[in-house]
This record gives C-alpha cells, sequence and structure tokens, in this order.
C-alpha cells in the first residue's frame, strides 16, 4: 500500500468534553493513565507531532486541577461545578440532545432551565480555546455537548481555523425542529470552517436545518453564511486496524480465545455481542431475536450460544435501571426455557472487560451481532472485523448504525424486526464457509484501508486552507 499523505502540520488544539486521561489509584498513589477509546488513539500520536493541547473535562466536580503535561501533550482541564455537570451533562446533553439525535427513540425532555448551563459551560471551553491557541492553530471541537463552541470561539479567535465533528447522528429536519434551541445550535456549528458528520445523510440533514432557520444559503456539502464559506461532509470514524489485528495475533490473547471456546463448548457456535448498556443499543429486541430462533428451533442450545456484554451506562438513571430490568428478565426467561445441564443459551455479563480480554472473544466469537436501532457509527463491528485474520466469522449489522454505509458486505437487519434479525441470526450461524470468507475479506479490506488515522488526515486537510 503507497504512503499515507499526511495533512499540512500544523499546531492542533483538541476541545472535547473529557481528557484523554483519567485518574487512577487514591491519595498520594493518584496518577493520570490515558484513556481508552477510537478519538484518543487517533489523535494522540497527532498531538505529540504537532504539538498544541487537549482541552476538556476530567470527569470531577469542581475539579481545581490546573494545566499539565501527559506523555508529551499539554492538557488543559476544562472545571465545571456540581450543578453545572447535573444541568450540563446529565439533564440537556444526555436527556434532551442524546435521545432527539437518536432518532427519538426515548422522548426528548426540553427543559428550557438547562439550556443557561449548556450555554456557559460551552462559553468556558471556548474562552479557554482562546487562550491556548495561537494565530493559524487548528481547533477541532468534538461532539454533542459542544455545538456552540464554534462561533464562541469565531468571536473571540477569528485568526484560527476551525473544525466540529459530530460523532453521533444528526436528526432529520422533521426531528430537529423539537429543539427549542434550534437556531442557537445551528448557528454555533456554521462557527467552523468545516462541520463533519458520520454519514452523508447527516451532513444533509444539517444543511437543510442550516437553510431553514439561518439565512446560510448553499449545497448539502459546502454552504455561505456571514460572509464565509463552510463545508459540510461525511468523515466516517473507524479504529486503529493494525493495533486490534497484531493484538488479536498476541499468544495470550489466542490463548484466551480458545480458552473461551472451550469452556463455552468447542462445537457450539457463540454469536458475541457488545454494547453499552444503552437504549439505543437494542440489546432487549436482540435478545428477543435469540429466542424466537430457539422457539422456532431452527438452531438449539446444542449448536450455539449467546454471549451479552453489558457495560453499565447512566445506572443512576431511572430509565437505564427500568431497561436493565428488562434485559435482565428476558435473559433469565430465556435461560430458563431453553437452557439445558452445561448448556446455557446465554450468557450475560454486566461489566466492563480490558481491552485483550475483548479482542479474545472477539476472536472466540463465530457471529457478531451489532444490532442498534441508531448509531452514528458503532466501532465494535469494525473491531470485530479487523480480529479476523483468517477471514472467518460473519457480521450481523444493523442497517442504522452508521458503520452500515462502508460494510455492505456484514448480513445487514433492521433492529426492530424481530423475525428479519432471527431469520439473520440463523444464516449467519449455517452460512456457506466460501460466501463468509468472502464477505470478511472485503469487510477487512475496507476497514483497512479506511482506518482511524485515514479519518483524522481526512478531516484536517479538508479544514486546511
Amino acid at each position: 500500500m503507497p504512503a499515507r499523505k499526511r495533512a499540512a502540520p500544523s499546531r492542533m488544539i483538541i476541545v472535547a468534553n473529557r481528557l484523554p486521561v483519567r485518574r487512577q489509584g487514591t491519595g498520594d498513589n493518584q496518577r493520570w493513565v490515558r484513556s481508552s477509546g477510537g478519538l484518543v488513539t487517533a489523535l494522540t500520536p497527532i498531538l505529540q507531532e504537532r504539538g498544541g493541547a487537549w482541552l476538556g473535562w476530567t470527569g470531577t466536580g469542581d475539579d481545581p486541577t490546573g494545566p499539565f503535561d501527559h506523555d508529551g501533550i499539554h492538557m488543559r482541564p476544562v472545571p465545571m461545578s456540581a450543578a453545572e455537570i447535573e444541568a450540563f451533562y446529565h439533564e440537556i446533553s444526555n436527556r434532551t440532545l442524546w435521545p432527539l439525535y437518536h432518532d427519538a427513540i426515548r422522548t426528548p425532555e426540553f427543559d428550557r432551565r438547562w439550556w443557561g448551563p449548556y450555554v456557559t459551560v460551552n462559553q468556558r471551553f471556548a474562552e479557554a480555546a482562546a487562550e491556548v491557541a495561537k494565530k493559524g492553530d487548528f481547533v477541532w471541537v468534538h461532539d454533542y455537548h459542544l455545538q456552540l463552541v464554534p462561533a464562541m470561539l469565531r468571536e473571540l479567535r477569528p485568526d484560527v481555523r476551525i473544525g466540529f465533528f459530530l460523532h453521533i447522528p444528526f436528526p432529520p429536519e422533521e426531528l430537529f425542529a423539537w429543539l427549542p434551541w434550534r437556531e442557537q445550535i445551528i448557528r454555533g456549528l456554521l462557527g467552523a470552517d468545516v462541520v463533519g458528520f458520520q454519514t452523508y445523510a447527516g451532513a444533509q440533514n444539517f444543511s437543510r436545518a442550516a437553510r431553514k432557520y439561518t439565512p446560510a444559503t448553499g449545497t448539502d456539502t459546502q454552504l455561505e453564511y456571514d460572509g464565509r464559506t463552510i463545508r459540510t461532509g461525511s468523515y466516517p470514524i473507524s479504529i486503529d486496524f493494525k493495533d486490534f489485528e497484531e493484538t488479536a495475533q498476541k499468544p495470550e490473547v489466542v490463548a484466551a480465545a480458545e480458552s473461551i471456546r472451550r469452556n463455552l463448548g468447542a462445537s457450539r457456535k457463540i454469536l458475541l455481542c457488545v454494547d453499552r448498556l444503552d437504549y439505543t443499543k437494542g440489546i432487549d429486541q436482540r435478545l428477543s431475536a435469540f429466542e424466537l430462533m430457539l422457539e422456532r428451533k431452527a438452531a438449539t442450545v446444542e449448536d450455539c450460544v449467546m454471549v451479552q456484554i453489558a457495560v453499565p451506562s447512566r445506572e443512576p438513571v431511572p430509565e437505564y435501571a427500568a431497561m436493565r430490568r428488562r434485559i435482565e428478565q428476558i435473559v433469565g426467561r430465556v435461560n430458563g426455557d431453553y437452557s439445558e445441564p452445561g448448556r446455557i443459551a446465554v450468557h450475560y455479563f454486566r461489566r466492563s472487560f480490558p481491552r485483550d480480554q475483548l479482542v479474545a472473544y472477539y476472536l472466540a466469537a463465530d457471529v457478531m451481532l451489532v444490532t442498534p436501532y441508531r448509531d452514528g457509527m458503532n466501532l465494535v463491528a469494525k473491531e470485530y472485523v479487523a480480529t479476523r485474520a483468517d477471514n472467518s466469522g460473519v457480521l450481523v449489522l444493523s442497517e442504522f448504525a452508521g458503520a452500515a454505509q462502508e460494510m455492505r458486505r456484514a448480513l445487514l437487519v433492521n433492529p426492530r424486526d424481530v423475525d428479519g434479525m432471527s431469520a439473520a441470526m440463523e444464516r449467519a450461524i449455517h452460512i456457506d464457509p466460501a460466501d463468509a470468507k468472502q464477505r470478511m475479506s472485503i469487510l477487512r479490506t475496507t476497514i483497512r484501508r479506511h482506518d482511524v488515522f485515514d479519518w483524522a488526515d481526512s478531516f484536517i486537510r479538508a479544514v486546511q486552507p
């Protein structure tokens, strides 16, 4: 593969809700360690190379931590009070914007008291970025928490280049219209030079909303506003393909995968699911589809087993607690109805796994089920594909995940169609090996070419003048 053309070097300032590091340990033994995740993986080496800073919240209220350096990157904590965390993060970000942007799967809540703290925190982030940035720097703002920052920063520092990337879907016009602060959000985003989305549909939705609610004119890919040209487009985020591939080849990971297969039953097909415990992920419907497959006798617990890893998320929120109870009830029902001695139908883990252990599960699984109701991208699908160096395995993927736009050779399903998902599971278990290998080979080629570094480079190049 020819060497990738890198974007022109310039200092870069990352503005995100969280810093790329987290505290580990207690008391005097406390230290900062790098967080996991695709964004941190992609941007850390670029920041180390270019210089610049990463601005974000430490995760703790009323935290007095000042600027510090870690692993060759300048960290600039942006503080929030406990009251601001509640209104800005838990309420408007997660009870208004998150459900609205995910097709209103849950009815969003609109409370005028939450908007003031959202503006205040966005202004604080913008002012922090303005202090750190130098003339000609590239400031890259991330995600739905900080949609007002681009315009606020442009007011303070018109001498920097500004990019914004939305990691979750941008909703269609008829849903975005619900938002009482729709015009303010659009004007905030139009402060950027480039506004990026996971899919072309997201870029279209934004451009059409901008033309409706502001004086902006133009097309789905280029807008004219306030005497400036703003580019909009899709920049699907990805993973560090090589790192996942190499991790899957470590002897200890291979041994762990073999142990998982032995413990679950070497002759059984393993259907793996890895999700945050969130209502957007469609976990209950997926379990019901597996239950239907067993009910139809299209497969038995001698033939297959489902493994559901559900990483806890927002557990104090009542509707998340109710969702967890529903999922656990379905797991209990399926296991009660279909398990046999030594053959449990569904293994359910409500916890996060260390990265190498998670890769071992990817390696052990014959089928990966990624069936969210709505997702900006879903990197789990890409991580699974990266571990399949022998082109084995089958990916069953929701057509409403952003990843489906690139990964057309997966078995695509409608996550609301329990019968269709059940049939797809049956097909995945019994698929012709030659067909499965061809599909996986094409998926791997796609993700290898468009890894997380390609994503970052393509966006940075778009923002360069």
